[in-house]
């Protein structure tokens, strides 16, 4: 059965169906081949109890308040801040890169959200003070994947659902670990400006200064909302999103005046379009673990295929799983590889005693790093549409980063405390 969904996968994609179709499509053939006294309904009723969970409600609120965000000022408040600290440091317009697709994926939760919002307006920069553009390309868009580790993170929220992890902890965790990547980075980018030899930008004054932190003191309040007040227990994660919503709109609309309330149905609009396509993946992926879990394929891959069990190890356990979410994530959409997989690992993870919230952490990384690592993933081609640059261009400059995040991963693994650290403190 295994051969048969696979192959039938494989082939659509092939043939440049969307994953939806492939999705469904082996679902479908599956239910019918193996179980045919199985009512085809079932496929319905599981597509829709895959998108009842109510903390799904937080993805379409985040994406929301990140298409706000995207569209106002806030990145660029967020940019100046942070250049006029660093920026006159070796390196700092790269670290200011880093530090500003960090501070924004904080804000927004979402990977393609950053490269927009900050790469836009940095990569021309960088380019122009002497950067090489494959560098800058792809920094932006590895430090974009911080995103989905540092919170609000729609991957996280996708793999609290599935496995029943808690959405609050796993958001505490991944901070962690999305810091120590950004420091990675910042260093890293330090020591290729000696190679690039670029010099460092004039330093601003403190009057400078002060006016940026003032610019940026409202737009940094999203951080604080969100993991201040899950931290403290004022409301849930999903409350949060509705909350950084309403703060988005009040920014943007009453504060900054860069958006008017005419111009929220058009951003509704767009959001709705990326929840259904979210929503939608969701659902064919419930249908999709529903049979492969009914046909008990996790099992037969766990012990068969792979030959892993209860006894084989933390080490071996935790390797696997980080190596098949990377490589899921390099050919397909992270959330329906979180779908696919989760329902066949999460089991074996408790087994061999790993904290759930350390393997949600993990999951989230590999997701992270296959977003940004050939041949397709998601945030390559983003950088493509928004830079018109060509496939080969976008991807020349990435080897660095993605080791510098498999080295991460290793740490994690041997270092759990990495992520448990905040999350045991906070709960």
């Amino acid at each position: 059965m295994a051969l048969l969904l696979s192959g039938i996968m494989i082939v659509l994609l092939l043939l440049g169906f969307p994953m939806l179709v492939p999705l469904l499509a082996a679902t479908v053939v599956g239910l019918l081949a193996y179980f045919p006294d199985v009512s085809p309904e079932v496929v319905i009723q599981q597509m829709i109890g895959g998108v009842k969970p109510s903390a799904l409600i937080a993805v379409p609120m985040f994406i929301l308040a990140a298409e706000i965000m995207t569209s106002g000022q806030t990145s660029n408040r967020l940019l100046s801040l942070v250049e006029s600290f660093v920026g006159h440091l070796r390196g700092g317009l790269a670290v200011t890169s880093a530090v500003a697709c960090t501070l924004f994926g904080a804000i927004s939760g979402s990977t393609q959200a950053t490269v927009v919002a900050i790469g836009k307006p940095l990569r021309p920069r960088m380019i122009e003070s002497g950067y090489p553009d494959k560098f800058a390309t792809a920094l932006i868009i590895n430090a974009s994947d911080i995103a989905l580790l540092i919170p609000p993170s729609i991957g996280m929220i996708v793999y609290g659902v599935v496995s029943g992890t808690s959405i609050g902890e796993l958001f505490i965790a991944g901070i962690g670990p999305g810091l120590l990547i950004l420091i990675l980075f910042c260093a890293y980018s330090v020591m290729a400006t000696y190679k690039f030899k670029v010099d460092p930008a004039p330093k601003s004054s403190w009057a400078e200064r002060g006016k940026a932190f003032k610019d940026a003191a409202m737009p940094l309040g999203f951080p604080a909302i969100i993991i201040g007040g899950i931290y403290a227990g004022f409301f849930s994660p999903t409350e949060a999103a509705a909350v950084s919503v309403l703060y988005a709109i009040i920014l943007e609309c009453f504060f900054f005046r860069s958006l008017s309330l005419k111009d929220l149905p058009r951003i509704a609009l767009s959001t709705g379009l990326v929840t259904a396509v979210v929503f939608i993946l969701v659902g064919a992926g419930a249908a999709f673990s529903w049979v492969i879990s009914f046909a008990e394929l996790p099992t037969q891959i766990i012990n068969d295929t792979l030959g892993l069990s209860a006894d084989s190890g933390y080490w071996t356990v935790a390797l696997t799983i980080a190596a098949a979410f990377f490589i899921g994530c390099m050919f397909v959409d992270p959330i329906v590889v979180i779908l696919i997989l989760t329902p066949i690992f999460h089991p074996l993870a408790l087994a061999v005693g790993m904290d759930p919230v350390l393997t949600g952490v993990l999951v989230t990384l590999q997701v992270a790093i296959g977003s940004a690592t050939p041949p397709f993933g998601c945030d390559i081609f983003t950088a493509i549409a928004v830079f018109q640059k060509s496939y080969r261009e976008v991807i020349a400059g990435t080897p660095p980063f993605v080791f510098i995040l498999l080295a991460v991963s290793f740490l994690l693994i041997a270092f759990p405390q990495i992520a448990l650290f905040l999350r045991d403190l906070a709960f």
